[in-house]
């Protein structure tokens, strides 16, 4: 055997996973075949997310984790403690305001409520007829791509990274591109929309999504802004959507989004959609107009019928085990993911029920 467990995929989810193990004691090699995916593409957000309770759970427990983390993650993860506002428009959304608190606070995620003064004192360059804003202030962000190198510097001598493409499994062995072979007892799939070509019977839609970041313009924006109609706006089940989501970056800069495109793996930016999403964010930040834009790009993200990542053993692999479908969320999920994982896998107490994350619950035994 080259380890006791073998992590595919070096992503956040991947790389969070990998430590969680190595921390449990396990000896983990990381392959990983270098090219980006979701978590080089995504906005960074770490954000309460309840849209049901499983997904409230997740996140939730997350968080803790990112702020446990925050005062130790270095300089190039651009860590910042920003909360977000979920932007009201009338008085339908204000009630679903009220209704998010009061999820939140069952779960015991802190927020309040900002009526429309408080709104325009807080983030004065928003239009100022808003109704108001739950303000959730422990949300935060964090740049990605250096938080998931970060984790697995973080993960000791036990972890091992190979640069490396995985082109198949082959019961307790992954073969890779070259020809080699590597074995383990467990094997952990957390590569994303490539793990159905190496387990078929995986089932992951591909959702597209737009972002576009401006210049420095330090001060424009406080928090992370996103529209309360975001879940009906941006989560259809199918067809084209945009919603407004904008964060202010620590350099000054603001990342603008999002829109969301169902089954396609074009990466092309397509200024058609891209112009819906910058309609969507000038209808609540009228002033973006007299920004300057340098660069748009699209991500590909995996997600699942249900809308909840595959957390678990594989119902009919020994030895299997998968972290894929975190859609939009993994960067927030990948700390709780981890430990569900690392639980798992070792045998010992699970921090959550992993039953709503289950993958037999999609993949028939």
């Amino acid at each position: 055997m080259d380890a006791d467990c073998i992590v595919i995929g070096a992503g956040i989810v991947g790389a969070a996973c990998a430590r969680a193990l190595a921390r449990a004691g396990l000896d983990v090699l990381v392959l990983d075949d270098g090219r980006p995916g979701a978590t080089a593409a995504g906005m960074g957000h770490l954000v309460a997310m309840d849209d049901n309770p499983a997904e409230l759970a997740l996140s939730s427990a997350s968080l803790a984790q990112w702020r446990d983390w925050m005062p130790r993650l270095p300089a190039a993860c651009e860590p910042r403690a920003c909360g977000t506002l979920w932007l009201a428009t009338d008085a339908e959304e204000a009630e679903e305001a009220e209704r998010k608190q009061a999820r939140l606070a069952a779960a015991g995620v802190a927020s309040r409520w900002l009526d429309a003064a408080a709104l325009r004192a807080a983030e004065p360059a928003l239009r100022p007829d808003l109704r108001g804003a739950l303000q959730v202030p422990g949300d935060g962000l964090v740049y990605a791509p250096a938080a998931a190198a970060w984790l697995l510097g973080e993960a000791g001598p036990r972890l091992r990274r190979e640069r490396a493409a995985a082109v198949a499994l082959d019961g307790d062995a992954v073969r890779l591109a070259d020809g080699g072979r590597r074995r383990a007892p467990h094997r952990l799939l957390a590569c994303g929309l490539d793990a159905p070509a190496l387990c078929p019977d995986v089932r992951l839609r591909p959702k597209k999504g737009h972002l576009l970041i401006t210049d420095r313009y330090p001060g424009t924006v406080h928090h992370q802004l996103v529209e309360l109609g975001y879940v009906k706006s941006a989560h259809h089940a199918e067809g084209e959507s945009v919603a407004f989501n904008l964060q202010p970056r620590p350099t000054g800069q603001l990342l603008v989004g999002s829109s969301r495109q169902f089954d396609t793996t074009d990466p092309a930016v397509e200024p058609a959609m891209l112009a819906r999403m910058l309609r969507r964010a000038l209808h609540y930040l009228p002033a973006l107009a007299g920004l300057n834009a340098i660069r748009g790009w699209t991500g590909l993200r995996a997600a699942t019928a249900d809308g909840l990542p595959l957390l678990g053993a594989h119902p009919r692999h020994p030895g299997l085990w998968l972290a894929l479908g975190h859609e939009g969320l993994g960067v927030t999920t990948a700390p709780a993911s981890a430990a569900l994982l690392a639980a798992l896998v070792t045998g010992s107490a699970p921090p959550l029920d992993p039953g709503p994350y289950a993958p037999a619950r999609m993949i028939a035994a």
